[in-house]
């Protein structure tokens, strides 16, 4: 039986910026199995940090490794609904993705484990 060991948001550098100014990063989060295989959760999310030109002197790896678990989520409350019920459903919802790749997992379980984030290698030069 597969097990997950730990979750990993990979980021990289997007080529959605349109101008110097902008940034626009890509994250794709990964269950990774005891036996080294990732397996993707979410791969379409994102965002964009806005500055000025000297955008890459005022964020860190840590801003953007900060940014990449909120935005892999979970989200923040609307329509009525409290925090409590938006991260059970989150992560209810990434153990109903594994479920469908073949692996068998708590919701509870996911949520407690290891969160590493991965910068890209476009994005490791850049802070370089």
């Amino acid at each position: 039986m597969a097990v997950v060991t730990r979750l990993v948001t990979h980021v990289e550098l997007d080529d959605g910026a349109t101008d110097a100014r902008e940034i626009s990063v890509a994250a794709r989060l990964e269950a990774v199995l005891a036996d080294g295989r990732g397996l993707v959760l979410l791969d379409d999310r994102g965002w964009s940090f806005s500055g000025g030109a000297d955008i890459w002197t005022r964020i860190s790896a840590e801003d953007v490794r900060r940014t990449a678990r909120m935005v892999v989520g979970p989200d923040e409350p609307f329509g009525g609904r409290t925090r409590e019920q938006m991260t059970a459903d989150h992560w209810g919802c990434l153990a109903g993705v594994l479920g469908r790749q073949g692996v068998g997992v708590d919701a509870r379980l996911l949520e407690r484990l290891p969160h590493d984030v991965v910068l890209g290698e476009r994005l490791r030069a850049r802070f370089a």
